[in-house]
């Protein structure tokens, strides 16, 4: 599948503008990029235009909080197809085979799976705010504490982390007007 992209800039449109003045189809695709729920993004989509990402970031915080248990299951769903850790590697870039970077991502997809097989839906978690060498090691921690939450505590501290995600994503969207792909390919 091809990443989704707003319209082609032009020279005084700004991402956001771009999204504004998308068709309703291609800002859905954009917006599902951001979170695989359809209700959140054509919510989001049908309250354009947004005078500022700010404006934006608290409507899909607004539509994050509303989703129905449906709506999360789908949102969960959509990201199982995204390779963990989303954003960044604890190996530096020279060395992605050095051992201890095939060790813990050997450790990462066996509590991943532990996570799903426990849980049944993808585990998910912003590392936004961590330096990227230190990403591979708090997908590590998360997934080997929210292991031990019950099922209706980890079902609302995975909201919250992909309301966090979405958020995330919206903004490079944008702000750093960066291609976003379909939640059914990985980033």
């Amino acid at each position: 599948m091809e990443p989704t992209r707003l319209p082609a800039p032009r020279a005084s449109l700004s991402p956001l503008d771009r999204l504004n003045d998308a068709d309703r189809t291609a800002a859905e695709a954009a917006l599902l990029a951001c979170c695989g729920s359809r209700r959140w993004a054509w919510r989001l989509a049908g309250h354009r235009p947004y005078p500022d990402a700010e404006s934006l970031l608290a409507a899909a915080e607004e539509a994050s909080y509303d989703l129905t248990f449906a709506d999360l299951a789908e949102a969960l769903a959509a990201e199982s197809g995204r390779p963990l850790p989303e954003c960044g590697d604890a190996a530096p870039a020279a060395a992605p085979d050095a051992p201890g970077a095939r060790a813990a991502r050997t450790a990462l997809e066996a509590a991943r799976a532990a996570y799903e097989s426990r849980f049944g839906h993808a585990f998910v978690i912003c590392l936004d705010e961590l330096p990227p060498t230190q990403r591979l090691d708090g997908m590590l921690a998360g997934i080997r504490t929210r292991l031990g939450n019950e099922a209706d505590e980890e079902r609302a501290v995975s909201a919250d982390e992909l309301r966090r995600l979405a958020r995330g994503r919206l903004l490079r969207l944008v702000v750093h007007d960066v291609t976003v792909r379909s939640p059914s390919v990985p980033d």
